[in-house]
C-alpha cells in the first residue's frame, strides 16, 4: 500500500484524483503499477485499477492474472471492478471506503457478485486514514 499511496500523491500533483494501484505476483512482488491519469490522456478508462491491471497484463504475456492481488488507495468502481473480474485478480486490498461510487462492498459489490462467473477476495480500509487525507487534501484546494 506504501507504493500505491506514493502513486497517489504523484497522481494528484499532476492534477488527477489522487488514486494509486500496484498488482502484486502470488509471491508479493509488485509486478505493475498504475496512478490515475484520466486528464493527462483524456482517457475516461484511464483510473489507476485500469492502467495497473494493463501493465501486469503485458508483464505476464496474459489477460488472466489469477493468483495476483491488487492493491489500490480507494475502493473500485464499477468499471474497475468489472475489469478486476473480467482480469481473474484473485485479491483486492484497498484504503478507503467510496460510499458515492464504490463497487467492492459499499454501493456495489461487483467485485463478489455470486451471479458472476469469477470473484475475488476483497479486503478494504488498509491505510484508510492516509488514503482519506489525500482525497480530502485533493478535492478542499479544487473547491
Amino acid at each position: 500500500m506504501a507504493r500505491a499511496l506514493e502513486l497517489a500523491r504523484d497522481a494528484a500533483a499532476a492534477q488527477e484524483v489522487p488514486v494509486g494501484a500496484v498488482v502484486l505476483d502470488g509471491a508479493g512482488r509488485m509486478l505493475a503499477e498504475g496512478r490515475n491519469n484520466r486528464e493527462e490522456t483524456g482517457d475516461p478508462t484511464g483510473h489507476a485499477e485500469i492502467v495497473a491491471l494493463r501493465a501486469a497484463a503485458r508483464a505476464v504475456g496474459s489477460w488472466n492474472l489469477e493468483g495476483h492481488t491488487l492493491v489500490v488507495t480507494l475502493e473500485p468502481c464499477i468499471m474497475c471492478a468489472g475489469a478486476i473480474v473480467q482480469s481473474r485478480v484473485s485479491r483486492v486490498v484497498f484504503g478507503a471506503w467510496d460510499d458515492k461510487a464504490g463497487a467492492a462492498g459499499s454501493m456495489y459489490d461487483v467485485i463478489r457478485d455470486r451471479r458472476l462467473p469469477y470473484r475475488a477476495e476483497v479486503v478494504g480500509g488498509v491505510e484508510r486514514d492516509a488514503s482519506i487525507a489525500l482525497l480530502q487534501q485533493f478535492f478542499t484546494e479544487r473547491r
